[in-house]
């Protein structure tokens, strides 16, 4: 798990703010991003998948781009709201999983849930760049338009996990 390591790497070479900072924050977010795809790729290759990395993963997936959009927001580059959008999903999203895993059921990442994260990736990348008003605007709502149909479809195609409570 190297992209839990390099969280706090990314996190002080942005804060630095040295010369170009920027643009090494965003090697270090991509480095990190490319070591999700080598963790799980090794892991099933080699036959490791554990129930701690299928824990641990999306939880380190979720806190480096949380970590980026904050420090966005921070930069005044991305709304709060969009911010909220996407931490709001995750929580109700994980809080989904941990009551269909308490009626013995796992909930496994649906395509639209790998779009938005490979164009919630693809647009954080590219925010590090010196790009127009409107590329960034583009980018959010990309993210937060994503983020709310992967959501609004988890919750949907997983529903009767809802109605376990009142059987």
């Amino acid at each position: 798990m190297l992209r839990i390591a390099l969280i706090p790497v990314f996190l002080t070479v942005l804060y630095i703010g040295f010369p170009y900072s920027s643009y090494a924050g965003m090697a270090v977010f991509v480095v990190a991003g490319l070591t999700d795809i080598a963790d799980g790729y090794i892991a099933r290759r080699r036959d490791q998948v554990t129930d701690f990395g299928k824990f641990l993963d999306p939880l380190a997936d979720k806190i480096l781009v949380v970590a980026a959009m904050l420090w966005f927001v921070e930069r005044d580059v991305m709304p709060s709201w969009a911010a909220l959008a996407v931490i709001i999903r995750e929580f109700m999203v994980t809080a989904l999983r941990l009551v269909a895993v308490g009626n013995g059921r796992v909930i496994a990442a649906a395509l639209s849930g790998k779009i938005k994260t490979l164009a919630t990736m693809i647009c954080l990348t590219a925010m590090f760049l010196p790009l127009s008003t409107w590329m960034v605007h583009v980018c959010v709502v990309l993210i937060t338009v994503t983020t709310l149909i992967s959501g609004i479809e988890y919750f949907i195609k997983n529903r009767d996990i809802l109605n376990y409570g009142n059987r």
